[in-house]
C-alpha cells in the first residue's frame, strides 16, 4: 500500500472537526437540561448532587481522554505527512494506520461518554416527573 500526501491529509479535516464536535456536540442541549433542573431543584427541594457529581467528574475525565486521543492522531498524522515526505514508506504507513487507531480509540471514547451524558439528563428529567 502506497500512502500519499492526499491520503494523509484527508485525516486533517476529519480530526479537526472531530474536536469542534467534541466540544460543541453537547453544550446546548445540556445546558439547557442543567438550568431547567436546577431552577426545579430551587423552587421544590434541595437535592442531593453528589450521584451527579460523581458522574460528571467520569464524564470530563472521558473528555480528556478522548481529546488527548484525537491530538495523538492528529499528531501522528503530522509525523506520516513528514514521512512521506522524508521518502519513508514503513514509517509513513505505521504512522498513518497509528493515527487511525488513535482516531478509533478516541471516537469510542466518544461514544461511551455520550450514553453517560444521556443517562444523565434522562436522570434528571424523571427527577423532575416523579414529583409531577
Amino acid at each position: 500500500m502506497e500512502i500519499s500526501f492526499n491520503t494523509a491529509a484527508l485525516l486533517f479535516p476529519a480530526i479537526s472537526l472531530i474536536m469542534l464536535a467534541y466540544t460543541n456536540r453537547f453544550l446546548a442541549l445540556a445546558a439547557l437540561v442543567r438550568s431547567l433542573h436546577a431552577k426545579y431543584l430551587d423552587h421544590h427541594k434541595s437535592g442531593v448532587l453528589h450521584g451527579q457529581i460523581k458522574n460528571l467528574r467520569y464524564r470530563l475525565k472521558l473528555i480528556k481522554n478522548m481529546q488527548a486521543m484525537g491530538v495523538l492522531s492528529f499528531v501522528s498524522c503530522i509525523v506520516c505527512m513528514y514521512c512521506i515526505y522524508r521518502e519513508l514508506d514503513y514509517l509513513s504507513e505505521l504512522t498513518f494506520a497509528l493515527s487511525l487507531l488513535f482516531f478509533t480509540i478516541s471516537l469510542m471514547i466518544s461514544l461511551v461518554e455520550i450514553q453517560l451524558s444521556n443517562k444523565a439528563l434522562e436522570l434528571e428529567l424523571s427527577d423532575m416527573e416523579e414529583d409531577d
